[in-house]
Formats: structure tokens, sequence, C-alpha cells
């Protein structure tokens, strides 16, 4: 089985930082791509950055420059700190993994969410 366990995130005023962590773990043989996903009140979930297994990295326009994603060397643990925050960005983050991992006598590739970490800027 996988988790992705998130740690950070708080409450901070307009133009603070803060730096959000997910760690994946498990039986995992390889992860395809991780990221963080955020929903805002009566709101869609909506993609704030990511990496793909080409080791790229793609950001929604609203956070480029200000929000820089990264991982650990084994890569199963990504990062994302941001910077110069608003109250637009207060939402919760959830951290996603699309993993093949190793069930049994079988590899299966499937989604994965953590639980969800509130970031809250005030202005």
């Amino acid at each position: 089985q996988v988790q992705l366990v998130e740690d950070g995130g708080g409450l901070v005023q307009a133009g603070g930082s803060l730096r959000l962590s997910c760690a994946a773990s498990g039986s995992i043989v390889s992860i395809r791509a991780m990221g963080w996903y955020r929903q805002a009140p009566g709101k869609q979930r909506d993609l704030v950055a990511r990496f793909t297994s080409d080791g790229t990295s793609n950001y929604r326009d609203s956070v480029k420059g200000r929000f820089t994603i990264s991982r650990d060397g084994a890569g199963n643990t990504v990062y994302l700190q941001m910077s110069g925050l608003n109250p637009e960005d207060t939402a919760v983050y959830y951290c996603n993994a699309v993993i093949i991992s190793n069930e049994k006598i079988r590899f299966v590739e499937r989604e994965y969410w953590g639980q969800g970490t509130q970031v809250t800027v005030s202005s």
C-alpha cells in the first residue's frame, strides 16, 4: 500500500512564506508524477505545481515566480516553497501522485491523494 504524508501549511500574513512537504512511502516501484493541487471553498480542485516522470515541472500561471516545487534525491518527497503569498492562495492544498506500486505479483499504477493541509493567508 502507498501513502502520502503531508506536512506544513498554516496561517501566514500576506507577503509571507510557507513550505509544504509530501512524502510517499510503501511498495513504490516508480513515481510517474507528483505535485500539489489546491481547493478553495466553493471552487474546484486545481493544479498548483507538479513534476512529471521526465523531471519537468509545471505551474499554474498565478503562482509562477512565487512558488517553487522541488524534490529530494530519491524523488519520493516533494516540497512546495511558497513565497509572496496573498489571500487568493488560501485553500486546502493536496499532495497528488501517480505511482506504480508492487501489489503482490503485479505492478499497478494508481493515483493517490494526501489528506490535505490548510493554507490561510490573511490580508
